[in-house]
């Protein structure tokens, strides 16, 4: 995972290059997230970013379980988003940063291991908010592959992992069953607990 800091990035892009697609009575629009509309899984993203850079700088599970449905999108979720992204990558890209041991809610990890988490995060995210605006949904092959192959490693030793065998983190869901024709990002989203043949902009 020795270019995470990339793939945070090309992940991040993926969501913040379809987040302008918001168009005004959007916002209240839903999500493939069951439990959130548009805005609501705007700011899970850019209150996680904060709450990661929060997680460098020494805060607890705790504290993030805590602060992770408070408002970080003021009047301007676009310029919030950016803003959010840019903290984390000047966190995670300080020198000693990849190898710090953080308090993650779901377990201790390294720096590296949580960003390649978020990245995760925020690729699957980016799907979300693609098909909750109807906009191209398709992903970068490139960082679909890195998830898809990286997904044993990512979760290493966490409490919930969407390669176990059984999970109950609410950012996955029971996997169906897949065709050996799908492609490797519809395979990737099942097992995140998406169906893209049956989730449209409503």
């Amino acid at each position: 995972m020795i270019d995470v800091l990339d793939r945070f990035l090309a992940a991040s892009t993926e969501f913040g290059q379809r987040l302008p697609s918001v168009r005004p009575g959007q916002w209240t629009a839903p999500t493939p997230c069951a439990e959130w509309n548009v805005r609501q899984l705007v700011n899970h993203m850019v209150r996680g970013n904060l709450n990661y850079v929060d997680l460098l700088a020494g805060s607890s599970r705790e504290d993030f379980l805590r602060m992770r449905d408070a408002d970080a999108l003021g009047g301007d979720p676009l310029a919030a988003y950016a803003a959010s992204v840019r903290l984390v990558a000047d966190a995670f890209g300080r020198p000693g940063a990849l190898d710090q041991v953080l308090d993650y809610p779901l377990g201790k990890v390294t720096g590296c291991q949580a960003l390649a988490v978020r990245a995760t995060d925020s690729a699957i995210h980016a799907w979300d908010l693609a098909r909750a605006l109807g906009v191209d949904d398709r992903l970068d092959a490139d960082l679909v592959a890195w998830i898809s192959d990286g997904l044993g490693e990512i979760y290493a030793g966490l409490a919930e992992s969407p390669v176990a065998a059984e999970t109950t983190h609410r950012f996955f869901a029971a996997p169906g069953v897949v065709s050996g024709s799908v492609s490797r990002q519809e395979r990737l989203l099942n097992l995140m607990g998406r169906n893209p043949r049956q989730f449209s902009e409503r």
